[in-house]
């Protein structure tokens, strides 16, 4: 696909972001019926030449990206822990080669707790990994079983002891909001997470995406809008009590411990996605571009070994931009130094300044010229402060 160059005004991208890496692994035993990721129920996972693949794709990506020293590395999916631990290893090994992997570099791997042991936990510590995030979203078994998860409560709780044992620093993830779940449930799984001393958890409102089957075909009864506004206020306010600093939407950290990679994403940053249907944003000189890799695991591994497997491309426009920067950057509590907008956009803020003022006016944003940060108001309707930076 052609790329129409944008030429940014006062010289463009001075200094590129810190950039991150991203790892599509897209296997799971059993396709959760609310999970719209790309991810395929594993029937036998080619795990060679699925990694074979991994670093041929990255490879073929060292032009864009050269000179450049990765900050972060997260393996996503799926169920990146249905890899064997050689095989983290072998892909570790390889992004060491081929890249400028920054020393002390944060490398995060998520897990389900159906597919954990001691055993292999510690093989991907010993790998490099040094973060694992835990898709436990309850313990409640009632819960997991509606929503399809392939573990129960007791395999919830020895994954997060595992967790606990093999790594300094982890993440637990929760949804609130859950078919037939009151608040007090909500706050339950709350409190039963917190008694692993997680250093960060994440706390999602579950969704009906409509591409799902909880979201198309059998879509199940949820607590309504007051309900989920309820627990979300108290998971906020139990979390605060347990010293965790609620930094970004759905993200909960005690000191020291925000995700790197994530934070990287919400200061829009840049991230190189290697893997099916892995998404990447890429910053040069004079232009900020989008790439998305085929979608599908074996046509993905066919395209690579054709050299075809970026499935599109597209560079961001002048009106693109203060959106695309403002949906990610908003989503932190504390907001981000005004002085970023120009920094990873290449355009004045001064290109902003209407929606600025309508998102002030309205009690969205904080009246603060130094730093674009949320009011609380504008952190509960995030989607409203952000429809003001769109271009029509």
């Amino acid at each position: 696909m052609a790329e129409s160059v944008v030429r940014f005004p006062g010289g463009g991208l001075h200094v590129p972001p810190p950039l991150s890496l991203y790892l599509h692994l897209p296997w799971c035993v059993r396709k959760c019926p609310y999970c719209d990721f790309n991810s395929h129920a594993a029937q036998g996972i080619p795990e060679a030449a699925y990694i074979d693949a991994l670093l041929a794709d990255l490879e073929r990506a060292l032009p864009d990206i050269w000179g450049r020293r990765i900050h972060s590395v997260f393996f996503g999916g799926g169920t990146p822990s249905l890899f064997s631990a050689d095989g983290i290893d072998r892909i570790l090994t390889g992004v060491r080669t081929l890249t400028q992997l920054a020393p002390g570099a944060e490398i995060t791997l998520e897990a389900n707790p159906g597919t954990v042991e001691a055993a292999r936990f510690r093989g991907f510590r010993e790998a490099g990994v040094t973060r694992v995030s835990l898709g436990i979203q309850s313990f409640d078994a009632r819960h997991l079983q509606a929503l399809g998860r392939i573990h129960d409560a007791a395999e919830a709780r020895r994954a997060a002891e595992l967790a606990a044992t093999h790594f300094e620093t982890f993440n637990l993830d929760l949804m609130y909001a859950l078919p037939g779940q009151t608040l007090a449930g909500a706050l339950a799984d709350v409190d039963a997470a917190l008694e692993f001393g997680p250093p960060h958890l994440s706390a999602y409102h579950l969704t009906l995406e409509p591409n799902t089957p909880f979201g198309h075909t059998a879509p199940p009864n949820l607590p309504d809008d007051d309900l989920a506004a309820d627990m979300q206020q108290a998971v906020e306010a139990r979390l605060a009590e347990a010293g965790m600093q609620h930094y970004e939407t759905s993200a909960y950290a005690k000191p020291g411990h925000a995700s790197r990679h994530n934070l990287n994403y919400w200061q829009f940053g840049d991230y190189l996605g290697i893997g099916a249907g892995a998404h990447s944003k890429l910053s040069f000189a004079d232009r900020i571009v989008r790439q998305m890799r085929v979608k599908h695991p074996q046509q993905y591994m066919d395209a690579v070994k054709a050299g075809a497997h970026i499935a599109d491309t597209r560079t961001l426009t002048r009106d693109d931009l203060p959106f695309e920067f403002m949906m990610n950057a908003l989503r932190l509590t504390e907001g981000v130094p005004a002085a970023l907008f120009e920094a990873r956009t290449g355009l004045p803020l001064v290109v902003c300044s209407a929606a600025l003022e309508r998102a002030r006016s309205r009690g969205l944003l904080e009246r603060d010229a130094t730093r674009l940060r949320p009011t609380l108001q504008g952190q509960r309707f995030l989607n409203d402060l952000l429809e003001l930076f769109l271009v029509e």
